[in-house]
């Protein structure tokens, strides 16, 4: 608490306000959880200060100017606090606020000053200093921490200079706002009202009647009391900053659409399961979740037993369904599948549901059918939380005990024995564990891609996510995109490389390289060279392959193929701009003449920025820039048909990041156009590349015309990323030394977060001879000469048995050839 006079008599004793000029100082700090941020300001001053002149700026991750300068209003009065704090807060803050703002406020590495006349009389932090993630040690920092000035410490009226925050504050836990504008509390020598009754036993308001029946308590704004069991603490640091409370039976409505649980947000609360705690405090509703905050009083009423968990099950019944258990402990009998591990290393979250989520229009048309199924998918989700707020935790919860590069968990994998509240927070139902889960790993990794048959000849698809080498000769880091310095570029490489190895493809088509050429010190250079002697890479002649950051690129075994003919690609509209420039060569293997024209391929993707008309969502499910993928699917078939490599060549694989889901207009526009969408033909519509909001769906493709498609022998997607938790990639950002170590393998799991795709073909490795034998038997005459003529003559001639020098046309150069073969004989 605040003691205003002790304050006033040292800061007049040190001659802060002599003469009655004003001496205002930041008094207290909060550096909370998601948008708790809040300053407190204390006229230290005899006289009442009026703010008009004072601004508060906020320099940003060490820059020398303001990002952020606020204008302040009102007025304080002698020894009385000034609040200002983020529009978005917690109601408690809200509550003792004087002045808010929608903008970004400050994180622990941001300094902070405080101008009157544009003259600093107080600061937080050294401007253009980061000190990386906050200043300060212990529980004394300017990150996760509430602080607050010692009384009698002095402003700091030099922001440039070092700073150390315990020469001025004490520190407290983080969302600790018990003290937060209570010098403004009282003073006019009234009564405060008569207090609740906090006598155990006593009347109280049930739990079912605050939280009602619908999405909202209808008593928001209310000052309740409230007797019930404690079902859940979670109030250690980075917690959620309070404790569960459960109905005891008798308490309870027996009506099925009101919940019987109640989170309490009281940060500096002891508790602990099972106690009957008597609580007074005012009803919230803070981002959706039901809650009692700020608690004006408490009592400890010994203890109490908790009645059963309820029983649930996915997928909930209807969009409201949760709601009838808010805040209770639940239990599902069944087991749930993960869905999505995005942000375990972050948040330490799952994604849960009772079966696999597949995108919308992976599997159903765009429109009607990809709605109700979003609807449905809506209801079978459930996040699986870690009890806390804490980001980058340095224990990862998942898979019990904890995550590592050797110990997974892969969307696909399987939770049982779930039991905890139900929580609500950042727009999502989630589970807080009262009892560690049971992981079963039903989705195995495989050491390599499992081809039914590889043929003779492998083509591979390949996102790499941003491989980008700095400037080529281990330097100039951090780049535009990946890696940001040389020891993450030679993770990346070694896992992408592990990737690459194990497919053993003949040729790959590479998407999300950098732009930067194809001299020797290029990414694509690099990433040929770190596969081995035997790897080159297609060089079209261009300084560089359109002009976005990221561009497609092929890399092939030149021990096993060579390539004919030069490189083609287009540059026209639509891969002019937005959609990325595809990349063609024709190929054939060393023994043979019969060659395979690869186009890879990166199509703009479904992100929303600057769209417009068309162009923008039109809520069918296939996201912003549809118009554009399709033009380019269109232009692409147009232009393959016409010999894009002037080879002659007439087998056309296209591969690459298409950014559309199988059903969708673009990939439909390819299949009209007479290919042959070989993952879905061949491994069905459920067969994924990509994991997306916890939902799998094909946004890399390979696609046959219909003279390939003859030799396609089979189809696999690598399940190698898309499944595994984004913590296991090569990045050291936002981990411990320890998690540096202990997420990170130089294996193939997370080298990127697209699978590879892979097509086996058999290509045609008969001699000319071999091929002129027109009838079978054994000789090279007159009689293949005839079958030869008169199937030409009468229109069967469109056999490949007929095209004799396999240039993909049957003709009057295949009689040629013919007798070229006969010759000899």
């Amino acid at each position: 608490m605040k003691v205003t006079t002790r304050w006033l008599a040292l800061a007049l004793s040190a001659g802060l306000s002599a003469s009655g000029q004003a001496a205002v100082v930041i008094s207290e700090y909060v550096e909370g959880s998601s948008n708790n941020k809040a300053l407190e300001l204390l006229n230290t001053g005899p006289d009442s200060v009026n703010l008009a002149a004072w601004e508060l700026q906020v320099y940003f991750n060490g820059s020398q100017t303001p990002g952020l300068t606020v204008n302040l209003e009102g007025d304080i009065a002698p020894g009385a606090n000034f609040v200002f704090a983020h529009a978005s807060a917690i109601p408690a803050i809200l509550a003792v606020a004087d002045q808010t703002t929608t903008s970004g406020l400050f994180n622990g590495d941001d300094a902070i000053t405080l101008l009157n006349g544009g003259a600093v009389h107080d600061s937080i932090g050294q401007i253009g200093i980061d000190p990386g993630s906050y200043w300060g040690s212990g529980d004394i920092r300017t990150q996760n921490a509430t602080l607050r000035r010692r009384d009698g410490a002095a402003a700091d009226t030099n922001p440039f200079d070092s700073y150390d925050p315990s020469q001025v504050f004490d520190g407290f836990p983080q969302d600790n706002i018990d003290d937060l504008g209570a010098a403004n509390d009282g003073g006019d020598g009234s009564q405060p009202p008569a207090g609740p009754d906090m006598s155990c036993g006593a009347d109280a308001t049930p739990i079912n009647a605050i939280q009602g029946s619908g999405d909202a308590s209808p008593l928001v704004g209310q000052t309740v009391v409230v007797e019930a069991v404690v079902s859940r603490v979670s109030n250690g640091n980075g917690e959620l900053g309070g404790f569960f409370l459960e109905a005891r039976l008798e308490d309870r409505d027996n009506d099925p659409r009101t919940s019987e649980g109640l989170f309490v947000y009281a940060p500096s609360t002891s508790a602990s399961p099972g106690q009957l705690l008597r609580i007074a405090a005012e009803v919230t509703e803070f981002g959706g979740l039901t809650e009692l905050a700020p608690v004006s009083d408490i009592a400890d009423c010994g203890s109490a037993d908790l009645p059963p968990a309820m029983a649930v099950t996915l997928p909930w019944t209807s969009a409201d369904a949760a709601e009838a258990f808010e805040g209770m402990r639940v239990q599902f009998p069944q087991a749930l599948v993960v869905n999505d591990n995005y942000d375990l290393g972050r948040y330490g979250s799952l994604t849960l549901g009772s079966a696999r989520a597949f995108i919308p229009t992976q599997v159903v048309s765009p429109g009607s059918d990809a709605a109700l199924l979003a609807e449905m998918n809506a209801l079978d989700r459930l996040i699986l939380d870690d009890g806390s707020n804490r980001q980058n935790p340095a224990t990862i919860p998942y898979p019990t005990p904890e995550l590592s590069a050797s110990q997974t968990v892969r969307a696909g994998d399987t939770v049982s024995q779930l039991q905890g509240v139900l929580d609500y927070r950042y727009g999502e139902w989630r589970l807080q564990p009262t009892a560690a889960p049971v992981f079963q790993p039903n989705n195995l990794r495989t050491p390599a891609p499992e081809l039914s048959d590889r043929g003779n000849l492998v083509v591979a698809s390949f996102n790499v996510l941003n491989f980008f080498n700095g400037d080529g000769l281990g330097g100039n880091f951090p780049t535009a995109r990946g890696a940001h310095t040389a020891e993450e570029l030679a993770r990346q490489t070694d896992k992408l490389v592990s990737a690459m190895q194990a497919l053993d493809a003949d040729i790959i088509g590479l998407m999300e390289i950098e732009n930067d050429g194809y001299s020797e010190i290029s990414a694509i250079a690099e990433l040929a060279s770190a596969l081995g002697d035997d790897w080159a890479f297609v060089d079209p002649g261009l300084s560089q392959l359109g002009s976005d950051a990221i561009t497609v690129g092929l890399i092939y075994r030149a021990d096993r193929v060579a390539v004919v003919g030069d490189a083609a690609t287009l540059s026209t509209s639509p891969f002019d701009t937005l959609n990325r420039q595809p990349l063609a060569q024709t190929f054939r293997r060393l023994d043979s003449s019969d060659g395979v024209t690869v186009v890879v391929n990166h199509f703009k993707s479904k992100g929303c920025n600057n769209a417009e008309g068309d162009n923008a969502d039109q809520g069918d499910g296939q996201g912003c820039w549809n118009p554009v993928r399709t033009h380019a699917a269109s232009a692409l078939a147009s232009w393959l048909a016409n010999d894009a490599t002037g080879t002659g060549e007439s087998d056309v694989l296209v591969i690459g990041d298409l950014n559309s889901y199988t059903q969708e207009a673009p990939i439909r526009t390819l299949e009209d156009s007479g290919y042959n969408n070989l993952v879905a033909s061949l491994l069905g519509d459920q067969a994924y590349t990509y994991v997306f909001y916890g939902q799998a769906g094909s946004l890399d493709h390979a696609l046959a015309n219909q003279p390939l498609t003859q030799k396609v022998v089979a189809a696999a997607v690598w399940s190698i990323n898309a499944d595994e938790p984004r913590a296991l990639d090569y990045n050291m950002e936002f981990k411990s030394s320890e998690q540096q170590a202990s997420l990170y393998a130089a294996d193939p799991y997370r080298a990127s977060d697209h699978d590879p795709v892979l097509v086996a073909l058999t290509m045609d490795t008969s001699t000319l001879a071999e091929r002129a034998d027109l009838n079978g038997d054994g000789r090279i005459d007159g009689r293949d000469v005839a079958r030869f003529i008169l199937a030409y003559l009468f229109g069967q001639a469109d056999d490949v048995s007929y095209d004799i020098d396999a240039n993909g046309r049957v003709d009057l150069d295949d009689l040629e050839a013919l007798f070229q073969a006969r010759r000899p004989v």
